[in-house]
């Protein structure tokens, strides 16, 4: 609850998820909830100096909107540690300096998966202190048996419930927003499923390219870094059955139900996947060079900045409805949300000079909005149909959405946590999508930055 005591370590913390988006949303969390009690511990394999973290700090927290009094003394507090993360016996000497009886440990792990793991199998062989959480990033792991035997190796030595897989996309206010939208509105729950709904897209693009990601990116590409992690759950909060409560077990059981649900299209007249490379093209009047020629990409990795999956949700509520998945870097609008397309009304009276349009429904990540399209009659004449848009901007969360994943491990509560079954069904959903991808059988297109995709995609 907020005023507890905790000690964060962030590990990793010279990184650019720390100072880009974690460090700022613990701004946020401390502007919405000054009574939290953090020891702040940087660490990292990098030898920055403490004045050098402290700068840092304080600047991401007052980005975040954290009060200037609140964040000079978190950084005043705050130390850096060089550490090998994978090195067991500097981990535990890292570690029995910290611990401290009445104040939980939590390592957060901002570092690339495979440094991660590492650490993690370090971390199996040390003696631990009985409050201690860990904090992991996605992806979570690369594939399915690389994410069994994580959490295989986590099992043997930390309780579930103390590990908390992270995707950020869980605690974006929009995406929560979901459950009250489905489940508080009358109008809406009877119409969602298979009967109503002709087809789902959720997006995920973005106008920035690598941006300097490429130690990173380029070995993990689209899929991986949103589609895998981050979308997919999206879908399942989307198209999961009522919870008779929001708990952190019956919510992530449905969410697990869904998955399980859930297989590649199978129909010849829409693939299940494509993959796709930017090339070089101008951004908001900003020249963006080729993927390949950016610094630290090697190009026989054939890595994929535009990824697109199409899925089919196989029970009673939603068979036979595509559900299509894309994200991508570098191109033209940087739509984040989902479109909801309803099918065209069963039967519409003789005497209209035109046909109904279908209602859609645009649910807005960033900016957070809501827009649903309804057929009415024409001002000009009334036998005439148009679409006619209602809109709304949703109320911005005060907290981002890693301030909103932080305030659950900080708390225990595992809520927002990606349990280790949800990972598992992401990759297992995913697996031929990524042999097929490896044995060359489906294509690598091109699209030229600033975009919306090679032009021989369907962008309907």
């Amino acid at each position: 609850m907020p005023g507890e005591s905790v000690t964060l370590v962030i590990l990793g913390a010279s990184g650019d998820l720390t100072h880009r988006l974690l460090l700022p949303g613990l701004g946020t969390l401390l502007r919405a909830k000054p009574d939290y009690d953090i020891r702040l511990i940087g660490a990292s394999a990098d030898d920055l100096t403490d004045e050098v973290w402290r700068d840092r700090v304080r600047t991401a927290l007052a980005e975040g909107g954290c009060r200037p009094a609140r964040a000079d003394a978190m950084a005043a507090a705050t130390r850096f540690v060089p550490l090998d993360v994978t090195d067991p016996g500097e981990l535990q000497s890292f570690i029995d300096g910290l611990t401290e009886p009445g104040r939980p440990l939590v390592l957060y792990f901002a570092l690339p998966p495979a440094v991660t793991q590492k650490s993690v199998q370090a971390l199996s062989t040390l003696r631990l202190p009985d409050d201690i959480r860990l904090a992991l990033e996605k992806p979570f792991g690369s594939n399915l048996a690389t994410a069994k035997a994580l959490n295989a190796l986590l099992a043997s030595f930390i309780p579930e419930e103390r590990v908390f897989r992270v995707d950020h996309y869980l605690g974006k206010a929009t995406v929560l927003n979901l459950l009250g939208l489905r489940f508080g509105n009358r109008m809406f729950e009877p119409v969602w499923n298979a009967a109503n709904i002709e087809r789902v897209e959720i997006i995920a693009d973005e106008t920035l390219a690598l941006e300097g990601r490429a130690g990173y990116y380029d070995r993990a590409g689209a899929m991986k870094d949103m589609i895998q992690s981050h979308l997919m759950l999206v879908m399942a909060v989307f198209a999961m059955e009522q919870p008779a409560r929001i708990d952190s077990i019956e919510l992530r059981d449905l969410i697990v139900h869904t998955l399980r649900s859930t297989a590649l299209w199978d129909s010849p007249e829409e693939p299940s996947s494509r993959r796709a490379r930017y090339t070089a093209g101008v951004i908001d009047g900003r020249q963006v060079s080729d993927y390949t020629a950016e610094p630290g990409v090697d190009p026989a990795r054939n890595t994929e900045t535009l990824a697109q999956v199409t899925l089919e949700i196989r029970n009673a509520r939603w068979a036979g409805v595509p559900f299509r998945l894309r994200s991508g870097k570098a191109l033209g609008d940087g739509f984040r949300g989902i479109v909801v397309q309803f099918r065209p009304v069963a039967h519409q009276p003789e005497g209209f000079h035109n046909a109904a349009t279908p209602n859609v429904m645009i649910i807005g990540f960033t900016p957070e909005t809501l827009a649903l399209s309804i057929t009415t009659n024409a001002e000009g004449n009334r036998w005439d149909l148009e679409p006619t848009t209602l809109s709304a901007e949703l109320g911005e969360s005060p907290v981002r959405p890693y301030g909103e994943i932080l305030d659950e491990i900080l708390t225990g509560n595992t809520l927002l946590g990606v349990r280790g079954d949800m990972a598992e069904e992401s990759w297992r959903i995913l697996e031929p999508v990524l042999q097929a991808w490896s044995n060359g059988t489906v294509p690598l297109d091109t699209y030229t930055a600033g975009s919306y995709g090679p032009a021989s995609w369907n962008h309907t």
